[in-house]
């Protein structure tokens, strides 16, 4: 049954990287008046925020906000380019910066679980594997492991609003500041929701993996 789950999460992350691919692709050839950096210096500009900075960074899809030094990091591509996918994305990080600025709870809240899931991170799978091989004499590893690997659960199942709340502002501020039309604003939508579907297959993955060491716990106690 785990294996059949295990293939259908695999399968499904295949068919979702690969719509997420089809979709940027296809909208950075649809242009737009302004660059990616243009964009989320207007839509900071547009909501106030005056501390944020807009960077350019190496890398592919490496586009994020990050709350500590308040720089919205665009890739080279989106941060360049003036097309419908380079827009849409520096608009999704911006609407991070929005949710910092504006205390956004489940942004907060995910903040918040980032130190420890980075601990748990570099740990969790030597002590899930050690617990497994010594589950007969000291199941409490095991445990540990599971509680680790619940809380990088906790944080994928977090991390889905803070995605979908952030693409929400952009595609609303891309219609209202009148960067996108009728026909540009469908498929600026429609290319942040390819990308949330990554992290909604992330989600469903970390979760099925936990149940499957909870089984392992529970078939050993059994």
């Amino acid at each position: 049954m785990y294996w059949f789950l295990f293939i259908t999460i695999a399968l499904l992350s295949w068919g979702v990287n690969a719509l997420l691919n089809h979709r940027f692709k296809e909208y950075s050839r649809v242009d737009l008046p302004l660059t990616g950096c243009q964009v989320a210096e207007k839509m900071l500009r547009d909501n106030g925020i005056t501390d944020v900075r807009v960077t350019c960074t190496s890398g592919h899809l490496t586009d994020h906000y990050d709350p500590r030094s308040k720089t919205v990091n665009l890739s080279e591509a989106v941060y360049s380019s003036a097309n419908v996918a380079a827009a849409a994305v520096a608009a999704h990080e911006c609407g991070h910066a929005l949710q910092h600025a504006f205390g956004y709870a489940p942004l907060r809240m995910r903040t918040a679980l980032v130190p420890v899931v980075n601990f748990a991170s570099r740990w969790v799978t030597w002590i899930l594997l050690i617990g497994i091989l010594m589950i007969e004499t000291f199941p409490q590893l095991l445990i540990a492991g599971i509680v680790l690997y619940g809380l990088t659960t906790l944080f994928s199942f977090v991390t889905l609003p803070v995605e979908i709340n952030a693409s929400q502002r952009a595609v609303q501020w891309l219609e209202q500041s009148g960067i996108t039309d009728r026909q540009t604003t469908p498929m600026a939508s429609a290319a942040l929701r390819s990308a949330a579907y990554t992290y909604v297959v992330a989600a469903l993955a970390s979760l099925g993996t936990l149940i499957y060491y909870m089984l392992i716990l529970v078939g050993r106690r059994d």
